[in-house]
């Protein structure tokens, strides 16, 4: 692995003075490395960070991925990630028209990066610098406590998609407050207006007395003055301030992961606080990948889509408009079965840009009915660009499709349903439409989404950890309850309860009925002493 020479860089800058011209904003600083194939099947396997942790599961899908490429060798052309500098990745015999088009795809994908509101957690900081301090970190615990380590990080693996990944994002938005603003809020919300003994005192008065100690000795010194006051009047403020803060802060929301390190006895004895250390890692680590998972056709439909249009106004692809249009075709061909989250994503985006250059996002648009009335609406608001970027800044996977895959984007691009049935007298399954209708092919893109189950939790008097499943319709895995459990028993201590719903029956009362109906009925698991029982309840 080693970084492109001058040439091609100066071609990746040429790039970059055009895509900011077009509107994408993205930092100055950026690495790009030349791989080959085989390079970046054992990049793959640490999410294209060099500098991950090493863990027993990369080594296995490096040789599964090379077994698969032994079979079927393909030709990556890029990878990009958001690191800080952004670094990306290039097969090892790309042309430059190519890298051309390339490097517009990889610019595309900074952007988003370094706008999208859900990866705001990762702007301020260089997560491959960290990955190699934590790398060091889990080289030097496993040379003092050796497999333990190991089983530590699968125990956590197997409750990261739980992480607390909105919670990070609250954080950001709502940032805590300085102590005296918080101490101004509990006085005046909680104290004069909760505390039985105070809520006599006339409150309006003591607005008007902290207002005129600020405007006289300004904010802050104004507002220490305020509360000497307050404390001689009430000797007990202090306590029961303090109180609620603390109160406060235990009620603030964790996953289980912070859950763990916090409340576990078991993590907190004095020799086995380094696997806290593990569980921040593998807590941190599932944190930074959760909005690339989340935004996958967004990202690379945003990619797309400025590809196609800058590369196609890049005087330096003459002569291989064609090449381009194979290559491209490859990448950005709908789907008819399946689904292709660069295509779609590129339509998507390219539909919404010029239904916003009509002004059909508009209550007069959406009141029409007649096909052809809607097809023929045109006011032009010349805004379409503006529209697609703040889509991009504010929208993850689920947004997107729920608010833009409607009737009319089905309809044309002639998408559908497939359903699948047996054929039993050939052997083979036969595809056909099932539905062409907007709702259903909106519900069949959801249910392909990453979307990790909601579990609750709470401990009871005996110091039981009971995990609650908020289902949703869609059941856990079963084959993973078992060993999932196991690895939360021996990071709690103690034993642990899961409720959950499963499949009771299947009810099946009309040969022409495709699907039987569902019966669901809750069940409770036990994990104790690693035995694992099961009841229904």
């Amino acid at each position: 692995m080693q970084l492109i020479d001058q040439h091609t860089k100066s071609i990746m800058e040429g790039c970059k003075e055009r895509a900011r011209e077009a509107g994408l904003s993205f930092c100055d600083e950026s690495l790009e490395y030349i791989v080959t194939n085989r390079d970046l099947l054992e990049l793959s396997a640490k999410s294209m960070i060099p500098n991950l942790y090493d863990y027993w599961v990369h080594d296995v899908d490096v040789l599964r991925e090379k077994g698969r490429y032994e079979l079927y060798p393909s030709n990556p052309y890029e990878t990009v990630i958001n690191t800080r500098p952004a670094i990306s990745y290039y097969n090892d015999n790309n042309p430059d028209w190519l890298n051309v088009m390339i490097f517009y795809h990889v610019l595309a994908h900074m952007d988003f990066f370094q706008n999208n509101m859900y990866f705001q957690h990762t702007w301020a900081y260089d997560f491959n610098g960290e990955a190699l301090a934590d790398k060091r970190l889990i080289a030097r615990l496993r040379s003092t406590y050796g497999r333990w380590v190991d089983y530590v990080i699968e125990f956590a693996r197997g409750v990261d998609n739980l992480v607390g990944y909105f919670n990070a994002l609250y954080q950001i938005d709502q940032p805590e407050k300085p102590a005296r603003e918080k101490m101004v809020d509990y006085y005046f919300d909680q104290f004069l207006q909760v505390e039985e003994e105070f809520t006599q005192v006339d409150y309006l008065k003591e607005i008007e007395a902290f207002n005129r100690s600020v405007r006289e000795d300004g904010s802050e010194t104004g507002t220490d003055t305020f509360f000497i006051r307050v404390r001689r009047k009430y000797p007990e403020f202090d306590e029961k301030y303090k109180n609620w803060s603390e109160k406060e802060k235990k009620q603030r929301k964790q996953d289980l992961m912070e859950f763990f390190m916090d409340h576990s006895d078991f993590l907190n004895r004095q020799e086995n606080k380094w696997m806290k250390s593990v569980i921040e890692v593998v807590r941190k680590t599932s944190l930074f990948f959760q909005p690339q998972i989340r935004t996958k056709i967004m990202n690379e439909g945003w990619a797309t889509y400025w590809n196609d249009r800058l590369f196609l106004e890049d005087d330096r692809i003459n002569g291989h408009e064609i090449d381009f249009s194979k290559v491209n075709s490859q990448v950005a061909a709908l789907s008819r079965i399946g689904l292709n989250p660069y295509a779609l994503g590129l339509r998507l985006f390219q539909n919404i840009k010029g239904k916003a250059e009509a002004g059909k996002y508009s209550y007069t648009f959406e009141k029409l009915v007649d096909q052809k009335a809607r097809r023929d609406f045109n006011k032009t608001n010349g805004d379409g660009l503006d529209f697609i970027f703040a889509v991009r800044r504010h929208l993850c996977d689920g947004l997107f499709i729920r608010r833009f895959v409607d009737q009319d984007f089905v309809d044309q691009h002639r998408l559908f349903v497939a359903g699948k049935k047996l054929n039993r007298s050939k052997r083979t399954w036969q595809y056909y439409v099932k539905s062409r209708k907007a709702e259903d092919y909106r519900k069949m893109l959801l249910e392909n989404l990453y979307h990790p189950p909601s579990i609750r939790f709470s401990v009871d008097a005996g110091g039981v950890l009971n995990l609650i499943h908020v289902f949703e319709g869609y059941p856990l895995v079963k084959d993973f309850i078992a060993n999932t459990m196991l690895g939360i028993e021996y990071l709690w201590g103690k034993p642990v309860t899961l409720e959950t719903h499963q499949v009771k029956q299947l009810n099946k009362t009309d040969d022409k009925q495709e699907e039987p109906e569902v019966i669901w009925e809750k069940v409770k698991y036990t994990m104790d002493q690693r035995k694992l029982s099961m009841e229904w309840i």
